[in-house]
């Protein structure tokens, strides 16, 4: 399925010093893949990149902020992060980002994985 979005594109190719990389459209925006787990999104030609408490500090001194949504009923922060703009300028500087992302990713699915291997358990 081809991306059809120039900055998609842009981002997807700056990535690939890094991985292989994949955009799938959803909700309005695109989600980015390395191996089949999501660790950035795009929405509104904006990069986030997936956090947790290991690598939000470092977003947080990086300047970015939380991707915010309203729902029908509330605010929803989520746990990605706006990409620091000096990542889109530079493929090594984009690396570093997507790697702690990626980690971030990576250490959400294995405690997932495990809840759910201890929810067969029972």
């Amino acid at each position: 399925m081809p991306i059809r979005n120039e900055f998609v594109d842009y981002v997807v190719e700056l990535m690939s010093g890094w991985a292989a990389v994949s955009a799938r459209k959803m909700f309005g925006g695109y989600g980015l893949y390395r191996e089949g787990l999501m660790f950035a999104l795009i929405v509104e030609d904006g990069l986030f990149f997936k956090t947790d408490a290991n690598n939000v500090a470092q977003f947080e001194r990086a300047g970015s902020h939380p991707f915010v949504y309203q729902s029908q009923t509330r605010t929803v922060q989520m746990s990605y992060w706006s990409a620091p703009a000096a990542c889109l300028d530079t493929p090594t500087e984009m690396c570093e980002w997507c790697q702690s992302a990626y980690g971030s990713a990576l250490r959400a699915h294995t405690a997932k994985a495990g809840k759910s291997v201890k929810g067969k358990r029972k």
